[in-house]
């Protein structure tokens, strides 16, 4: 809020304003009866009694009385062009001040609503960028789109609608009061007495909605994450032919939302007709007392003007009550979220590094998805230019190195060091400023070509993007697309083929030049073809970098100075690919079985 405080205060400001207007307005009502109609009460055998509390109101009403006396109407005495004048102005005037007010307040409250909650969800996605991956894992889609979009836009309705309403209504309810306290007193004090009746119904009925909203709004995230997972996997859907168990799991989702949806509709229909009764009882009441006290016409005609003014404002509050207890579900995740602290924390004064110049370490590296250690124990020494083979069988722990490599977690024990420094005491963009990855996982985004390769290095220039293009061995295809590097690729690259995706991924970390090169499985998805393509430009890319190269196809290793083998997270062999054929051990027998060796462990050489 603190930005936009004048525009906030404004709206404030108006807001009471146009609160005092109908406080005004039920005012200029008795007072014009007054000058219209005999001062006489209502027949009865008893009379009302003024307080000397209520002394200071009626010496008020005097004043202004003898003040506007001139330029108001009365019966039996000559008109005057003032008395004209006043007579038509006295309640358009009122009117069109609380108009007035009441449009710059809503104007105002909303011009500083929408900018609030528009730097919120930019506030919510810079925290989930904040996060570490841990939190992402334990995540749906349908979660993190809720509270980027769903969370906030009941926030927004919230203040847009709930923040005028609650102040303006306050306001309008705390005049309406004065004048008819001023008025009488004692009807008022019944008035309010009924009034306050209206606050069980609200808890109630707002704890309900509350309930419902946070049903609805888990089945639809849910719905969410559903949808998303069906659309992006709509090939595999068809090939199986699960449409229509995609389509009954979206309809029981879809049950549940409008089930949650119903029960919030039903608590803010019975809201109304309660409200309602209680205010026509009310209404009774007053009637009966107002000719039993024996009030005047004028002071019957300025409280019933007033109570039913007030009645909109009280049932106006309690859908704003109801708002609130609607968006308090949204606002207590984004507080939740808020909260949340990344696994991965930057210190407060961390080490610039600018380049790589000697070595990468492994130092007694263990870690632990939770109480399952993934990988145990690891010593190496990368040395700057240095070729690193990592193989082993699934789920023996290459990729979590590669997620400690980049500093997407931080070790359960042990620390990793470039050039003599913890990994933690460097600043994270430095870090991975020096590193660029290569993945079986192809990211890319729905932008042109050009942008995508640029991705690697903000700033970069056409000149820049093409020659990383050429390095990749991906101009060419990219000359054959309709518009060049200006063609947009479609959502995840749809456009193009694995090998066409995966030499712009390429292209993308050639244009970053960063002496680490992390190569994650980068062929393994792909046909023989593509595969050779792909290598070739690999091969270039890797010309004098530091390489780290997980691969499940062990012949992608063949270049390296060195190859570890893990299993359940250890290093279970170490040497060059000719050593570790030689020694006929774990990484021999997966070179049998792919075969790159003959059962006697001699290589296979392909034949001319």
């Amino acid at each position: 809020m603190r930005p936009y405080w004048r525009r906030l205060l404004m709206g404030m400001l108006f807001a009471i304003v146009f609160g005092l207007c109908n406080g005004v307005f039920v005012w200029a009502t008795k007072t014009f009866f007054d000058r219209i109609a005999p001062s006489s009460p209502i027949v009865s055998t008893t009379t009302a009694v003024i307080p000397a509390a209520a002394t200071w109101a009626t010496e008020a009403k005097s004043y202004v009385d003898k003040l506007l006396d001139p330029w108001l109407p009365l019966m039996g005495r000559p008109l005057d062009w003032r008395q004209v004048l006043g007579g038509v102005l006295l309640l358009p005037l009122p009117v069109l001040l609380r108009s007035l007010a009441g449009y710059v307040s809503m104007y105002c409250l909303n011009w500083a609503s929408q900018r609030m909650v528009f730097d919120l969800r930019v506030a919510v996605l810079q925290k989930l960028n904040s996060l570490s991956l841990d939190y992402f894992n334990r995540s749906t889609m349908g979660d993190l789109l809720t509270r980027i979009g769903g969370d906030t836009s009941s926030l927004l309705n919230c203040l847009s609608y709930g923040f005028s309403d609650g102040l303006k209504d306050p306001a309008t309810i705390f005049s309406l009061l004065c004048v008819l306290f001023a008025i009488d007193w004692q009807l008022t004090l019944i008035a309010v007495v009924f009034s306050s009746l209206f606050l069980l119904p609200m808890r109630f009925l707002g704890g309900k909605v509350r309930r419902a909203t946070q049903g609805g709004l888990i089945a639809g995230m849910t719905q969410s994450s559903e949808l998303v997972e069906a659309l992006s996997g709509i090939r595999v859907i068809k090939a199986f032919a699960l449409e229509g168990e995609q389509i009954a799991r979206f309809r029981e989702l879809s049950r549940r939302v409008v089930h949650h949806g119903m029960k919030t509709v039903q608590a803010r229909g019975l809201l109304h007709p309660i409200m309602e009764t209680i205010s026509m009882l009310g209404l009774g009441v007053l009637t009966v007392w107002i000719i039993y006290s024996g009030r005047t016409v004028s002071n019957m005609v300025g409280l019933l003007t007033g109570l039913l003014m007030l009645y909109q404002p009280l049932k106006r509050i309690a859908v704003v009550n109801i708002m609130f207890y609607e968006a308090s579900v949204g606002v207590n995740r984004l507080f939740n979220l808020f909260n949340e602290q990344p696994s991965v924390k930057e210190t407060p004064q961390p080490k610039c590094i600018g380049k790589f110049a000697s070595e990468l370490r492994f130092d007694d590296v263990s870690f632990s998805y939770g109480n399952e250690l993934v990988v145990r124990d690891i010593n190496l020494a990368i040395p700057r230019g240095f070729k690193l083979g990592i193989a082993g069988e699934s789920g023996c722990g290459k990729s979590t190195l590669v997620n400690l490599i980049f500093r997407f977690y931080d070790p359960t024990c042990g620390r990793l060091m470039i050039d003599g420094l913890d990994f933690r005491e460097v600043a994270l963009h430095d870090l991975r400023g020096l590193m660029a990855l290569v993945s079986q996982e192809i990211v890319l985004f729905d932008k042109t070509v050009a942008e995508n390769i640029a991705l690697g290095k903000l700033g970069a220039t056409r000149a820049e993007v093409e020659a990383a293009a050429r390095f990749a061995n991906a101009h060419d295809f990219i000359m054959r697309l309709p518009e060049g590097y200006d063609t947009r690729i479609g959502e995840r690259g749809v456009i193009l083929s694995g090998g066409q995706r995966q030499r712009l991924s390429i292209a993308r970390a050639f244009v970053r030049n960063a002496p680490i090169l992390v190569l994650d499985e980068a062929t393994a998805a792909l046909d023989s073809q593509s595969e050779a393509e792909v290598q070739a430009a690999i091969d270039r890319l890797a010309e004098n970098r530091t390489v780290i190269s997980i691969a499940h196809r062990l012949s992608t290793l063949m270049a390296c100075d060195q190859i570890i083998v893990l299993e359940q997270g250890q290093v279970i062999e170490k040497g060059t690919f000719a050593e570790l054929l030689e020694k006929k051990g774990v990484f021999a027998s997966m070179a049998q079985r792919q075969g790159i060796v003959d059962e006697a462990g001699h290589e296979r050489r392909p034949s001319l």
